[in-house]
């Protein structure tokens, strides 16, 4: 390569390299996997290493890629966050322990070997063994406050378990990673597909979207977890080593790693990172790779570091498993919300431990840019190793068959025209009769979580919008025992009588669901952006659907928010105006403050009346207090209740007489009222969300985990490690009996 292409190539790469940067740790919406990013940041390692003038100032390989954004304060560490240098070669790994090796004159260095998280940087601040703060480790430098999210985490002790032996330093920052749980990555992406909304491409993005939040109230809705494993700044010195200090972190009382290798010399310590790979599909977090240290502190320190990372750190990473298979079908869902969801029908392969016959293609956007088209043979993973994913086209195998695909411009259930709303990727059919989404909001309506109509969903869901008897789901309202019985669930041919019996059934728990309080009947109307934890949010400021429909207190949070944003807009402090001119910044300050005055204004009007709590002291504008629901959430229930729909609802709802309430009034004596419960273990009398509903209706508060703040646990047969904490924690128990003499208590 020519020195004239080789700087035309490194200019190319530095760009590409930016824009993945960008989507990664800003939007946390990356195009490409990790291996591909690796890749290219290899080849430009490679290239500017052959032609070091070019590789001064602007080049990646030189900085830690940043990760903050407007509406955070942002806090400078204490101690530089770094990166750690990467290599998916064990000819590489090994050169990292030979440069070592020379330095110290000496083989048989001490290693510790350790689980890479696949999730997103953090440090935590413990002051005198108490939490104070948590920042995102930004561009290394200083990253975004999050403390206020990352109390939301129930793992994370406020409180370091000091002992007289081993006092907390006064000051200390402990850095580790957080993530989700596969099972909860899980849970929200069945939600979004039964709302047919994009499902999230993989854990670690989500939990980097969701920790970005501005509402704690949204983070603590999606159970995020950290592990914690890594010293920064410390003052005193609390530890010689890392095997030392990962043994005090637990000590503490704080999430950490569930296995970690100490090994001599560099056998030992790839014999640990293969070891590591066969177990690590069992960790609770996603698992990339590897983590080499030096296990000496003070060794660390003579070895030194770049400006990016240490020289005594490496991370082997695992490429990912991948398999080539064909496409045999595109198909298209439709789901409740009327989002068309394209998904490749695959020639089955086995993947990861399991066969994978289909993968989520995303929307139209992802299928363009990718190119993919039936027939073609194209390389799968499961993504964060969970969903699988087609990663790219094989373009090599493609044949003059393979046409590009013309994504449907009607829907393929009703074929009604599609829509594309402006801002969105989503492809919509917008016609709220289509019986694929009436059916899906049929399942979603009779739900456990929202009106609990048991043996309503599925196939009988399907037959009651397939033979007409139901053509939107307060249709179920008005069906007679003998429509219902005699519902064929088979075919013409081959009838399967549902029976009078199973109709009874579920029109007794039809007639229960006309009981049912406010939030549940908010989220069964599966409205845009409402989740269970939101809908109770609603419920607790409004005493019936009429209220939330003409909702003042709604309003004023969106009003609040159009403020905050005009604020943030204009003020002259935010990363983006502090790049203008004195002159620009000093025309914007009147705006500013006069968005800022009326929001402040708003703000305690909201703080006063207990409909927004303050924000934390060190936000920057535009936060001064934090509603009790989100502005997006606050926006769509209006919308969605001044629609056609909702109006029609609302009608629909006052001719059947269903007319659901709140504990918005709940009596202030209940000796529920204000609490924090927990429940765990099994019920014969009630079931969870019947307790929880009486809970609710008594104006407590349910959570799904014990923490400090948890009031009192009540705890069933079968109850598990929520019956531990709660002893660890002294916090009162009762059992079923006594749950139901207290619902009496008035």
């Amino acid at each position: 390569m020519s020195p004239a292409e080789a700087k035309k190539r490194i200019a190319e790469l530095r760009e590409q390299i930016a824009r993945h940067d960008e989507l990664y740790y800003r939007r946390a919406q990356p195009e490409i996997g990790d291996f591909e990013y690796d890749i290219l940041k290899h080849e430009l390692a490679e290239l500017e290493k052959q032609s070091p003038s070019l590789a001064v100032g602007t080049s990646p390989m030189e900085r830690v890629g940043d990760d903050r954004l407007e509406g955070f304060a942002t806090y400078r560490h204490r101690q530089p966050m770094q990166s750690l240098d990467n290599t998916y070669s064990e000819e590489e790994y090994r050169a990292f322990h030979q440069r070592l090796a020379k330095l110290f004159g000496r083989e048989d260095l001490a290693y510790v070997v350790e689980p890479k998280i696949d999730g997103l940087a953090v440090s935590l601040t413990y002051e005198n063994g108490r939490f104070v703060r948590a920042v995102t480790r930004g561009n290394g430098e200083e990253g975004d406050d999050v403390t206020a999210n990352v109390r939301t985490i129930h793992t994370l002790p406020p409180e370091l378990k000091a002992t007289k032996l081993q006092p907390a330093p006064g000051a200390i920052e402990i850095r580790g990673e957080i993530y989700l749980t596969t099972a909860e990555f899980q849970r929200i992406n069945q939600e979004r597909e039964e709302a047919g909304e994009a499902l999230y491409a993989n854990p670690r993005n989500l939990a980097a979207g969701t920790i970005k939040q501005l509402d704690p109230r949204l983070v603590a809705q999606r159970k995020l977890e950290i592990v914690l494993y890594g010293i920064g700044y410390c003052e005193p010195a609390v530890a010689d080593s890392q095997s030392e200090f990962l043994a005090l972190v637990k000590q503490w009382g704080l999430p950490t790693v569930e296995k970690f290798w100490p090994v001599r010399g560099i056998d030992e310590a790839w014999k640990a990172v293969r070891e590591l790979d066969k177990l690590r599909h069992a960790f609770a977090y996603g698992t990339d790779g590897a983590v080499t240290k030096l296990d000496s502190f003070a060794l660390r320190r003579d070895a030194g570091s770049t400006s990016k990372a240490p020289h005594w750190a490496i991370a082997y990473k695992f490429e990912p498993e991948r398999a080539e298979t064909r496409i045999n079908a595109i198909t298209v869902q439709v789901g409740r919300t009327g989002v068309l969801t394209p998904v490749a029908e695959l020639e089955p392969v086995l993947l990861a431990g399991s066969t994978v016959a289909r993968a989520t293609l995303h929307n139209r956007d992802e299928i363009a840019r990718k190119d993919i088209r039936v027939g073609d043979y194209v390389r799968v993973e499961k993504a964060g190793e969970v969903i699988p994913a087609v990663i790219e086209v094989n373009l090599q195998r493609r044949v003059s068959e393979c046409r590009p695909y013309q994504f449907p411009d009607k829907c393929p259930e009703c074929s009604t025209a599609v829509i594309q709303i402006e801002g969105e990727v989503a492809i919509r059919c917008p016609n709220l009769y289509c019986p694929a989404q009436l059916t899906r909001r049929l399942d979603f309506f009779a739900s456990k979580s929202a009106l609990n109509l048991e043996g309503l969903g599925g196939i009988i869901a399907e037959k009651l919008v397939e033979r007409g008897l139901v053509a939107e789901p307060l249709d179920l309202f008005t069906l007679s025992t003998d429509k219902l019985a005699d519902l064929n669930l088979g075919s013409d041919v081959e009838p399967r009588i549902f029976g009078e019996k199973n109709a009874r059934k579920i029109l007794e728990a039809i007639e229960r669901a006309k009981q049912l309080p406010l939030a549940r009947w908010l989220l069964a109307f599966a409205i845009p952006e409402v989740g269970e934890e939101t809908a109770h949010d609603i419920a607790s400021l409004h005493s019936s659907l009429k209220e939330v429909a003409s909702s003042s207190i709604l309003r004023d949070y969106v009003e609040l928010d159009q403020l905050n944003s005009e604020m943030l807009r204009n003020s002259p402090t935010t990363k983006e105006n502090k790049a203008k001119s004195i002159e620009e910044r000093n025309r914007m300050r009147p705006d500013y403050e006069k968005y800022k005055s009326l929001a402040d204004a708003l703000g305690n009007r909201l703080i006063a009346s207990g409909l927004a709590k303050p924000a934390a002291s060190k936000n920057p504008p535009p936060r001064n207090a934090v509603a009790t629901v989100g502005p997006v959430a606050s926006r769509s229930v209006l919308s969605w209740f001044s629609s056609e729909r909702g109006v029609r609802v609302l009608e629909r709802m006052d001719e059947l007489g269903i007319a659901p309430t709140s504990s918005k009034h709940a009596n202030t004596a209940s000796p529920f009222f204000g609490k924090s419960v927990v429940f765990t273990g099994t019920f014969s009398t009630l079931s969870r969300n019947e307790a929880q509903d009486k809970i609710r209706a008594l104006g407590g508060n349910v959570a799904g985990s014990v923490s400090r703040k948890t009031d009192l646990v009540v705890a069933g047969p079968g109850a598990g490690t929520k019956l531990n904490d709660a002893r660890k924690y002294g916090i009162s128990i009762i059992d079923e009996a006594e749950f139901l003499r207290l619902l009496t208590v008035r």
